[in-house]
C-alpha cells in the first residue's frame, strides 16, 4: 500500500514539472491594454483608491495591468523601478509613462501611453488622457518611461493619411483663399507663367532661386528657349537652360560672375528690381529714394523705378532690403503687377 502510494506521489510530480503540460501565460498586445485603460476615462480620482470607484495614479496602472494578470507595484516610484527603460521617441502603446515634481519630489505620477503623444492617468479631475509633449503642466514634468516584457511587441498599426488629389490648375492646398497673394499665384498659374510641385502645393513661403526667376520672365514675355549658353554652370541638360539662355539673349540678366550665373542662388530683391526693370522697359528714376538702405546701392535705380511703378514695396520701418530674398508669393505679386501694368 505505502509503495503503490508513492508511486502515484511520483508520478504526480513528474506531470507538474513537465513543461508541456504547463499553461503559458497569456501576453496583453498594447492595443488591448490601453482599449481597457480608456474604459475608465472619467473615474474620480481617490488618494490611495485601486478599484473603478476611484483611483490614483498608481492604483489604476495597477488595476489595468492586473486585468491581464501583469503584476506591478503598488507606488509609482517602484513602478519606475520595472521594465525596460524606453527613450520618448520610441515609445508605443502601452508603455508606463512617468513624472516627477507633482505633488512631491521624484517620480509622483505614472500614466500609460496611448499613442500620438498622448497618455492616460488618473489625475485630480479623474482619468483624463493629455499630451506628454504639449501639455504645459505635464510636458516639463515627464520623466522617462518602462516598457514591461508581458507587453508584446506588437507595432501600433499607423493609419496612412489619405492621398490628396490634384487641384484644378491656380489652385493649391498651401494658398488658401484669403492668401494675401491668391490673386496674382492664380492669374499667373492658369497663364502658365508660373508652376507649382505634386499635390497641388505652391510653396509661397520658399525663396526662390535665379533659374526659378528667369524661367518666369521667359515665360511671362513668351521668349523661345534658347540653346547656346555662355554660362559654364548652366549646361544644357539643366532644367532652366533654355530660359536662363532666352533671358540672357535678350539682355534681361547677368551672371553673378563672368561666365557664371549661379543659377541655383536664391535670388535679392535688388536683382529682382534690376530684372523687372530690363524686362518691362520700365523708367529708370533718378529720384532720390526714401529707403535708408538703398543710396548707393548698384541698384538704386532699379529699386527707385519697381517702387515708382507700384511693382515692389518698401518694409513698415522705411528699408527695402535689397540684399534679402524674395519668397514665391512676393516674386509672383511682382511679376503680376508688372504684366498688369
Amino acid at each position: 500500500m505505502k509503495k503503490r502510494l508513492m508511486l502515484m506521489i511520483i508520478a504526480v510530480l513528474l506531470l507538474s514539472a513537465n513543461p508541456f503540460n504547463a499553461t503559458e501565460a497569456s501576453a496583453a498586445t498594447p492595443n488591448e491594454i490601453t482599449t481597457y485603460a480608456k474604459k475608465f476615462k472619467g473615474v474620480p480620482y481617490k488618494f490611495g483608491g485601486t478599484t473603478p470607484s476611484g483611483f490614483d495614479c498608481s492604483g489604476y496602472l495597477r488595476y489595468v495591468f492586473n486585468h491581464f494578470d501583469i503584476s506591478i507595484p503598488r507606488t509609482a516610484a517602484e513602478q519606475y523601478k520595472i521594465g525596460t527603460g524606453v527613450s520618448k521617441s520610441n515609445l508605443k502603446e502601452g508603455d508606463m509613462v512617468f513624472f516627477s515634481g507633482t505633488y512631491k519630489a521624484g517620480i509622483s505620477h505614472a500614466g500609460i501611453y496611448v499613442g500620438n503623444g498622448n497618455f492616460i492617468s488618473a489625475t485630480s479631475s479623474g482619468v483624463t488622457i493629455a499630451n506628454l509633449n504639449t501639455n504645459s503642466y505635464w510636458a516639463p514634468k515627464y520623466t522617462g518611461a518602462r516598457r514591461l516584457s508581458e507587453v508584446k511587441n506588437v507595432a501600433t498599426p499607423v493609419s496612412k493619411p489619405a492621398a490628396k488629389k490634384p487641384l484644378p490648375v491656380g489652385q493649391y492646398y498651401d494658398v488658401a483663399n484669403g492668401h494675401w497673394a491668391v490673386k496674382e499665384i492664380k492669374s499667373l498659374s492658369t497663364q502658365s507663367i508660373i508652376t507649382g510641385y505634386d499635390v497641388s502645393l505652391f510653396k509661397p513661403n520658399n525663396d526662390v532661386s535665379r533659374a526659378e526667376a528667369a524661367t518666369i520672365i521667359a515665360r511671362a514675355l513668351k521668349l523661345k528657349p534658347v540653346k547656346s549658353s555662355a554660362f559654364k554652370d548652366v549646361p544644357s541638360s539643366h532644367w532652366a537652360a533654355g530660359n536662363i539662355n532666352a533671358v540672357m539673349k535678350a539682355g534681361i540678366v547677368q551672371g553673378r560672375s563672368p561666365g557664371h550665373y549661379a543659377p541655383n542662388a536664391k535670388i535679392t530683391r535688388a536683382e529682382i528690381s534690376k530684372l523687372l526693370t530690363n524686362a518691362f522697359a520700365l523708367k529708370a528714376s533718378n529720384s532720390s529714394t526714401s529707403f535708408k538702405d538703398v543710396k548707393g546701392h548698384w541698384a538704386e535705380g532699379s529699386i527707385n523705378s519697381v517702387t515708382a511703378s507700384n511693382l515692389a514695396t518698401g518694409y513698415k520701418d522705411g528699408t527695402f532690403k535689397p540684399n534679402a530674398n524674395a519668397t514665391r508669393a512676393e516674386y509672383a505679386t511682382f511679376v503680376h503687377r508688372a504684366i498688369n501694368k
